[in-house]
Formats: structure tokens, sequence, C-alpha cells
């Protein structure tokens, strides 16, 4: 029998960690696309670095820092009653961090491939910057924002190393898929192992797919 829990809180945390990135990707993604400071090439850089990095070494650096060992996990703990470590609410803020540039990179390309005279020509016609922004560019890089959501649900689905260093193991809490998948095949429950990852497997496909179906679509019926 399929074992749900894991599922439902794979996918939960999926799905918060995407609203998230969008929330705060797409507008640093925007001012990366066009901003002239030097600094640009120092944010590029520490927004890609979980693409390098390995998640173990991001997740302990991260178990330090909000860790009661730190000044700032004990702030934290002691004035405002959050614990980050071993939280559902630490993996959200582990996950954002690991996904940022999946989500961030896609867009970016969208927002700098726009010409230029787009945005101009709505300067010009009164619209204000937030108008333009929500109204005239978003809207035409619709493809990159879903693929950016795409693979930052996605990313975030096959997390391993991160969520395991910041949250342990903690049924209901969290013990997400590719955790279970762990335990199982550690304790030769082959089956159980075999059951998660095929559902992992279908639903992940049929996300990619339902993509590839929706970007290309016009091209594929003709």
């Amino acid at each position: 029998m399929i074992e749900w829990e894991p599922l439902l809180l794979t996918f939960k945390l999926a799905a918060i960690s995407t609203l998230i990135l969008l929330i705060i990707g797409v507008p640093l993604a925007y001012w990366l696309a066009h901003t002239k400071t030097r600094l640009k090439p120092v944010v590029e850089a520490v927004v890609s670095m979980p693409i390098i990095l390995p998640p173990t070494v991001l997740g302990f650096y991260l178990l330090i820092a909000l860790g009661n060992s730190s000044f700032f996990g004990r702030w934290l703990n002691d004035t405002l009653g959050i614990q980050l470590v071993f939280s559902f609410s630490g993996l959200v803020l582990a996950s954002v961090i690991y996904s940022l540039p999946f989500m961030v990179q896609p867009v970016q390309s969208g927002f700098a491939a726009l010409p230029q005279n787009l945005r101009e020509a709505s300067y010009s016609l009164g619209k204000s910057k937030f108008n333009t922004f929500s109204k005239v560019l978003l809207p035409n890089i619709k493809t990159s924002l879903l693929t950016g959501m795409v693979l930052t649900f996605a990313h975030t689905v096959g997390e391993f190393g991160v969520v395991l260093m910041i949250g342990g193991n903690i049924p209901g809490e969290t013990r997400v898929a590719s955790i279970a998948i762990y335990d199982e095949v550690e304790a030769l429950n082959y089956d159980s192992a075999n059951q998660l990852s095929f559902v992992l497997f279908v639903i992940s496909f049929t996300i990619l797919l339902l993509v590839y179906f929706i970007n290309n679509g016009k091209k594929f019926w003709r």
C-alpha cells in the first residue's frame, strides 16, 4: 500500500516554495535583466550557487546558520519563538534558497529577450512602471514564467540532501518522499520504495509533458 503522507508533504512543500519564488524571483529576475550596476555579476553568482554547490554543503551551512548554535538561530527561537531547524518552515526556507536559480534564470532570460522599445512604448502611452511590468512585460514572457515554475516545482520535489540536513526525518513534518524512499531502500523494503518512486515518476513526467504540450502545442498539431 502506497504511503501517501510523504508524497502529500512533498507536493505541499513544492507548491509553497514555487509560490514564494514567484513572488520574490520574478522581481529579482527583472532587476537582473535590466540593471547596469557593477554588482550584477556578484548577485548572479550568488543566485546560481545552488546549481553547482553540493546540496549537503548548502544544507550544512543552513543548519549552522539557523540552529541554536548561531546568534540568528537563538534570536529566532528566544525572541520570536521560531525554530526553523527540523521543521516544515525550515524546509520551505531551504527549498526557496535551493531552487532560486531555477526560477530566476528562465525568467531573467525571458525579460532580457524582450525588445527594449516595448517598455519605452508603454511609458510613452502614460503607463506606470508597475502597469508596464504587470500588464505588458509579464504577459509576453508567459513561456519563461511557466518554465521557471515547472523547474522550481520539479527541483523541489527531487530534493534530498538539503531537506535531510535541515529537516531530518520527522514523520508528518519533514519526512518528504525522497527521504521516505531512502528509508525504505535502507530497510530493504523495495516494494514500498518502488511504489513511492513510481508515483513521483508518473507525476513528474505528466507535469513536464503538459508543459511541452502547452509550449509547443501549435507546432505539435500542425
